[in-house]
């Protein structure tokens, strides 16, 4: 099947987090993904959540730079938003097995079972942060979600000079490493 130049450049457009592109797949898609959801025992905020979590999906395969898209996008959305559907639905013990809508689907398992797991190393790695404790917590957040050199670390944080923060940065990884793996082996 010969994807659509349209579709390619959507998803050309996703990976590049253009706001345009992001719009228009929610425009084109989010519809038939509330009405699955709506239509299996799901509400507006599960269809919300679940079409959060496919455009996730949809952006890490967009941005992998290896994602070929061999099927309509709509396919493709739809069938990433059954599996999430099915799966959230096995979890809360109220499993549907047949579904309406959509008969052609495409094979997505691997993709939502890669989501599943990014998802629990991130909580993992939440727990971990959140048992970090201070200074540490805020001296990496400043460095790597802030995007702050080591100059303005070290005289925020009142160390004499870049060294001895970029120091205490290292002392405090170790620490977090320590802690993440400790809870990612107990979630094994």
């Amino acid at each position: 099947m010969k994807t659509d130049p349209r579709e390619i450049a959507l998803l050309e457009g996703l990976a590049k987090n253009e706001r345009q592109a992001i719009e228009t797949i929610y425009k084109q898609h989010y519809n038939m993904v509330q009405a699955l959801i709506i239509n299996n025992n799901g509400s507006i905020d599960d269809a919300r959540d679940i079409f959060q979590e496919t455009m996730i999906v949809l952006y890490e395969k967009a941005r992998s730079g290896t994602f070929e898209l061999n099927c309509l996008l709509k396919t493709y959305i739809y069938s990433v938003g059954r599996r999430l559907w099915l799966k959230k639905l096995q979890q809360q013990q109220k499993f549907v097995p047949e579904m309406n809508g959509i008969d052609e689907l495409v094979p997505v398992e691997e993709e939502i079972e890669a989501h599943g797991e990014r998802n629990m190393e991130f909580q993992t790695m939440e727990k971990a942060m959140l048992n970090l404790g201070e200074p540490c917590r805020s001296l990496l957040d400043a460095f790597y979600l802030q995007k702050r050199n080591m100059t303005e670390i070290a005289g925020h944080f009142g160390y004499t000079n870049s060294d001895n923060a970029k120091n205490q940065k290292y002392k405090c990884l170790m620490r977090l490493r320590k802690l993440f793996f400790a809870a990612f082996k107990n979630t094994l």
